[in-house]
């Protein structure tokens, strides 16, 4: 099923405001929530549709992506905010101060405990692992057709003995007994204005609410070790050089089973030795014989499918363009196919042997053989030299 426009499903225009956005997300979110719909697969589905949304277009880069190249310019397997396989649990701590106020007493299925103690009016703070950026060459026929790739890199994953814990087992997790598990300590101080309330982060937990009592003798506490993971991930038909992909999730492990950072993947074109392309269309440079110009000829020229035959008219002049209809790369968003454009450059001999030269000199007075312009070539001359003076 095709994914549905991001401005469509938040119910906004394409020029909203932040908070305009917030707003819209926070409504779907209410009308959705998994409390309010217990066991209910169509509104999970919804819910989970707005958080991809509302992911996508608060983040300049991914929005700026999306309103260029839609959907196929986020990459991931589905090409939105959550492709790669975002859970309830990673929705609740990216947007928790969506959720604050909304009254819901518990996520049920989604980790347990409350929801509004855990993420939104507890403030406990959810670790967040870095984003690693790698660089991916791609010819021209992988951009053409859509590839899988594979990638090997040395990065943070869960700790496979405490399985990101970062405690030896989960009796050793302790509720902070200085914040209590609300991740917050609360000082109040006395001003001219009177009592003065200020909240910060647990100096004892960090602000994540717990602490380990007996860390994990693999990763010592931090819940994550270095090694070499293969990561694969699939490009979209049409992409182009400088785009970005977000693999989401294959970023480096975060602290204590928080959630992962993304793999972004720039997009290199490596080169072709025949082709060169500008936008969606393709460029041939095709050089053939005086002979071939004059008397015409069958040749074959290469696409990014193979090669293929066309016909050189009798009198093709140097200059000329042909395109090849459908010939070039798709459009990253579905919008049809461009060309192939083949140059022709005539070919002149710097280099003439006797009886060539002798040829070429009974051919001097011919008046087949003397420049004679049609008016459009006139035109078209005149236009190039206005357009250079």
């Amino acid at each position: 099923m095709s994914k549905r426009d991001y401005y469509q499903v938040l119910g906004v225009q394409k020029d909203a405001s932040a908070d305009e956005m917030k707003k819209a997300y926070r409504k779907l979110a209410m009308q959705y929530h998994p409390d309010k719909n217990p066991g209910n697969k169509e509104a999970e589905d919804k819910f989970k549709e707005a958080a991809e949304a509302y992911d996508v277009l608060t983040n300049p880069d991914k929005k700026a992506r999306y309103d260029q190249f839609g959907h196929a310019g986020l990459g991931g397997a589905a090409g939105g905010g959550f492709a790669g396989g975002f859970t309830m649990d990673d929705i609740f701590s990216r947007f928790g101060d969506i959720f604050e106020g909304m009254g819901f007493g518990s996520a049920r299925g989604f980790g347990g405990g409350g929801f509004a103690n855990g993420f939104g009016g507890g403030g406990r703070r959810v670790n967040r692992g870095s984003d690693i950026r790698i660089r991916v060459k791609l010819t021209l026929q992988e951009m053409a057709k859509g590839a899988e790739k594979k990638v090997k890199i040395n990065k943070q994953h869960s700790c496979p003995e405490c399985k990101g814990r970062g405690a030896a087992s989960a009796a050793d997790i302790k509720t902070c007994e200085v914040c209590r598990g609300s991740g917050m300590t609360t000082r109040v101080t006395q001003t001219i204005l009177g009592h003065m309330q200020t909240s910060s982060p647990c100096h004892a937990c960090g602000g994540e609410g717990t602490v380990v009592a007996k860390p994990c003798s693999k990763c010592h506490g931090d819940g994550y070790i270095k090694g070499n993971e293969e990561i694969s991930f699939n490009i979209p038909r049409g992409i182009a050089e400088g785009m970005q992909l977000t693999v989401q999730g294959k970023g480096n492990a975060a602290r204590r089973g928080g959630v992962s950072g993304d793999l972004l993947v720039v997009i290199e074109e490596e080169a072709h030795p025949d082709l060169q392309r500008d936008g969606n269309d393709l460029i041939y440079t095709l050089f053939i014989s005086l002979v071939d110009a004059v008397l015409g000829a069958d040749v074959e020229v290469p696409t990014v499918d193979g090669r293929v035959k066309i016909k050189i008219e009798p009198g093709t002049q140097s200059g000329r363009i042909l395109r090849l209809r459908a010939k070039g790369l798709p459009d990253v968003q579905g919008y049809g196919t461009g060309d192939l454009l083949v140059y022709i450059q005539v070919w002149i001999p710097a280099k003439l042997d006797k009886s060539e030269k002798e040829l070429f000199e009974k051919l001097r007075s011919s008046p087949n053989i003397k420049p004679s312009p049609a008016k459009e070539d006139k035109n078209f001359f005149e236009r190039m030299k206005r357009m250079f003076s």
